[in-house]
């Protein structure tokens, strides 16, 4: 993947996911959207997912989510494993939005965040 082509993890309905794909558009990049709740990723696209980004499972968690309480998922108990089955059964669990570029991969809260990928 090229600095100029891009894959955004999108959620229509979230202006942080709104906000980055629009920069991606003013920059001409007409990037490759995936509508993670209508195409959820599996445990092992996410958990290459996450790797790419570098950050801990619970950071790509959206703690606020009412599944997420209801699973009990802040309880250390659970392995990064697990939270991954947890993230690829309840896609909603998955913060938004992530953008990977041939420069890296971003969890871009806030949109400008895209910026440093591209």
């Amino acid at each position: 993947m090229s600095p100029t082509t891009a894959t955004i993890y999108h959620n229509a309905r979230c202006s942080n996911s709104r906000g980055a794909l629009a920069l991606l558009q003013e920059r001409g990049i007409a990037p490759q959207v995936v509508d993670y709740l209508q195409q959820p990723l599996n445990a092992q696209q996410l958990a290459a997912l996450i790797a790419q980004l570098g950050v801990p499972v619970r950071d790509v968690m959206r703690s606020k989510e009412a599944i997420y309480q209801e699973l009990g998922l802040d309880d250390p108990r659970w392995s990064d494993a697990q939270l991954i089955d947890h993230i690829a059964a309840h896609p909603m669990l998955l913060n938004r939005p992530i953008v990977v570029t041939g420069k890296g991969a971003r969890l871009c809260r806030p949109p400008e965040l895209v910026l440093e990928i591209l």
